[in-house]
């Protein structure tokens, strides 16, 4: 008997972002597969006033490839994710992040990893791709670079996300949210890695899978890097609140701030690494206080 080839279904969590979703659409209907899979997108739009049906539809009229568009009126990116989950079918997902573009044999790198290190699920890099050259200083400090790996190295749930993702659907069964909804301002995708780690399950790398992150100037400013740095402690909060990590935080708050007239001495870039590091400490202590110190959660995604 002929075995049928594997269903892998993408999702993606949207919100107010028209002109890159199209983007995405387009390069995801010309997916290298090999004739190993069949695949369809699932496009949640994360807002009441259904900003991107318009472009849903207007791709659908357009393409044979199979989009499913739904809508999450709550502003929270885990109930959007586990509303992609609800509609997906096949035996593999995958996610990619709405201001993204894969490379043609993105997909095709994941599910090739995945099969052949027998995981239950595979990440692949995310590289930045400015939109206007940046400042020098974000260049050489690496700002929007995040870390890489050779492939098949075991990913520690830390470094878990979901912009880059395929897993196995058998691997969710059981499982109710997926998501959690408390980390609906961010946090939730590591929140899911270290459930799953915890479980046995192993999550290896595919330094071949490549998707570029589109840069727009705002997040090369200094406000906006530092104002992220917020909210990233603030989401390290929910991990980590053991008395040990809040002693390390303010410690490394103190020293971090006592060390930056020398640290301004070394160049710009070095300063601002370590202005983010004590924002990031910040974060999480007044998170740990039950303060926020950053409202708008949803414009980091």
């Amino acid at each position: 008997m002929e075995r049928t080839a594997p269903h892998i279904s993408i999702c993606i969590c949207t919100f107010r972002r028209q002109t890159l979703l199209r983007q995405l659409l387009e390069e995801l209907s010309t997916q290298e597969t090999e004739g190993l899979f069949t695949y369809s997108v699932i496009v949640v739009d994360n807002d009441a006033s259904q900003s991107s049906k318009e472009v849903v539809d207007g791709f659908k009229g357009s393409s044979s490839l199979a989009v499913c568009y739904s809508v999450e009126p709550i502003q929270n990116i885990a109930l959007a994710r586990n509303k992609a989950l609800s509609q997906a079918k096949g035996s593999f997902i995958a996610f990619i992040d709405d201001d993204e573009l894969p490379d043609r044999d993105w997909l095709l790198r994941l599910f090739q990893v995945c099969e052949k290190y027998h995981s239950a699920g595979a990440l692949g890099p995310v590289l930045p791709h400015f939109e206007h050259q940046p400042p020098a200083w974000v260049i050489r400090g690496g700002f929007c670079d995040r870390p890489v790996h050779d492939t098949g190295f075991v990913i520690d749930w830390k470094e878990g996300r979901t912009g880059n993702l395929l897993l196995r659907q058998k691997i969710l069964e059981g499982i109710d949210p997926v998501f959690l909804p408390k980390f609906g301002g961010g946090g939730e995708d590591r929140n899911f890695f270290k459930r799953m780690i915890s479980k046995g399950h192993v999550f290896v790398w595919c330094n071949e899978a490549i998707a570029r992150e589109l840069v727009p100037p705002v997040r090369c400013k200094r406000g906006f890097m530092l104002r992220r740095a917020l909210l990233r402690g603030k989401m390290a909060s929910n991990h980590d609140t053991g008395i040990l990590g809040l002693a390390k935080s303010i410690v490394a708050l103190i020293a971090y701030a006592l060390a930056l007239p020398v640290l301004a001495l070394m160049g710009h870039h070095v300063l601002m690494k370590y202005l983010i590091k004590i924002c990031d400490h910040a974060g999480k202590l007044l998170a740990l206080a039950g303060l926020n110190p950053i409202r708008e959660n949803y414009i980091f995604e």
